[in-house]
């Protein structure tokens, strides 16, 4: 019921956040790859609370286990079940939503929906949910990588109005790994630092602007109508949690361009493929990809839980404040790259199962 995605890559996670713990498990992967726990652990770490002064000070390893679908260093082809145990949790700090309803957050669609909901950390709406997703995606990279010689690197664009320009044909991982707010331009990076800072003293939260780029993905991912590649990546990032807006190239600024600015046009370069002079398609055209980097944009909103008070409403209907409490990311931005990432991946992953499968080609 909403807890699975993909089709011969596919992923079930489940789990909530002051549970037991959280996990995944992944159905379709091809045996024999060669996956450690510490390649995922690798992709665990970038996500993973209590990691600098601009995250939410939640202190948690978020150690992974393997519990099936590996054996002696590879898959096997079963079902991989992957689990990571909560450690940190301080349920107390949300007594007061049992009866008050946070603003902006899924408290009161999850009464109206379920009638019932835990309250203790928003269960399975909290970011720990994607530790699952986070976990899989790693996997996911590897067979890209490993198939198609294809890399998926997200970083931090645009924090509120703050704005970086980076180049995503040359960025690196260690340029976005370099400081803690993953933004590869360091001027940029530390303006952004001060901001949340800032915001984080006041009680308060920013939201922002995460962009990802696929290199070296081949032509004719996806399929036309429905499964188009770039409407699956629109509901793979949008499905991660404080998303709002999705961009794939040009996105809403090419609506201020004419045709005639806006068309890639195409040439034969020195190997005789065809390519695009520009990348406004953002690596995709008619749904299916053309050889070009794929190129998207994602916008967080602010964190739903802040210090400061609002009106809200209880239970019971009736009109109330709330200051939040607990431990919550002042921005979401520098821990979202890993989960963009991860979602970018699966997708990917899937499309180049599914592009094998009907047409036999790699």
């Amino acid at each position: 019921m909403g807890n699975t995605f993909g089709h011969l890559f596919r992923i079930t996670t489940f789990g909530e956040s002051h549970g037991g713990g959280v996990g995944v498990v992944i159905d379709g992967c091809p045996p024999k790859l060669e996956i450690s726990a510490e390649e995922i652990q690798f992709e665990l770490d970038r996500r993973r609370p209590g990691q600098s002064k601009i995250t939410t000070p939640r202190k948690e390893a978020d150690t992974c286990e393997i519990l099936s679908g590996v054996f002696e260093g590879k898959t096997l082809g079963t079902p991989i079940a992957i689990l990571v145990r909560n450690k940190d949790t301080r349920s107390q700090d949300y007594d007061e939503m049992v009866e008050k309803y946070r603003p902006s957050h899924a408290d009161a669609t999850y009464d109206a929906k379920y009638g019932i909901r835990n309250w203790q950390g928003g269960g399975r709406s909290s970011a720990r949910e994607t530790i699952g997703r986070v976990a899989a995606g790693a996997i996911a990279k590897k067979i890209l990588q490993q198939v198609a010689g294809i890399e998926v690197l997200g970083y931090v664009k645009r924090i509120k109005d703050l704005e970086a320009v980076i180049d995503s044909k040359t960025v690196t991982l260690e340029q976005v790994e370099s400081n803690i707010v993953r933004c590869p331009n360091l001027e940029c990076a530390e303006q952004m630092i001060a901001l949340v800072e800032s915001a984080r003293d006041q009680g308060d939260s920013l939201g922002g602007v995460v962009e990802c780029v696929a290199r070296s993905v081949p032509k004719g991912l996806g399929s036309p109508v429905f499964d188009k590649l770039e409407a699956d990546l629109a509901k793979g990032v949008m499905s991660l949690p404080a998303t709002k807006g999705f961009e794939i190239g040009s996105g809403f600024s090419g609506t201020l361009m004419m045709g005639s600015e806006h068309n890639d046009e195409f040439y034969i370069d020195e190997a005789g493929e065809v390519r695009t002079a520009t990348n406004r398609s953002g690596g995709v055209q008619g749904g299916i990809s053309n050889g070009e980097d794929i190129v998207i944009r994602v916008a967080f909103k602010p964190t739903a839980t802040i210090r400061k008070e609002q009106r809200t409403v209880t239970t019971e209907g009736e009109e109330t404040t709330l200051a939040g409490k607990g431990r919550h990311d002042p921005c979401v931005l520098p821990r979202a790259v890993p989960m963009v990432e991860a979602m970018v991946a699966l997708v990917l992953c899937d499309h180049l199962l599914r592009q094998h499968g009907q047409c036999k080609v790699l």
